[in-house]
């Protein structure tokens, strides 16, 4: 399933995959070539359009993984 993400009427699916953990917080940062199988994964597998990440965990380190994987995606970053 999808859903709609804000007001100006983009869709996402249901189902997301959460970015922080591949770089940051949850101990080192992850295997690269590891995180590019688990996103293509989860966008060929698993349908997800979602990625949920933001410049604060790099800067920019999860957005760098995330363009070797995928060229054409909306992404949405959020300011704590």
């Amino acid at each position: 399933p999808r859903i709609k993400l804000g007001s100006q009427g983009f869709e996402v699916s249901a189902q997301g995959l959460g970015c922080m953990g591949m770089s940051s917080s949850y101990g080192p940062p992850k295997p690269e070539e590891e995180m590019i199988h688990l996103i293509r994964y989860a966008v060929n597998e698993l349908n997800v359009t979602f990625l949920d990440t933001s410049d604060v965990y790099g800067p920019h380190t999860n957005e760098i993984l995330l363009g070797k994987v995928i060229s054409q995606f909306v992404l949405s970053s959020s300011v704590c």
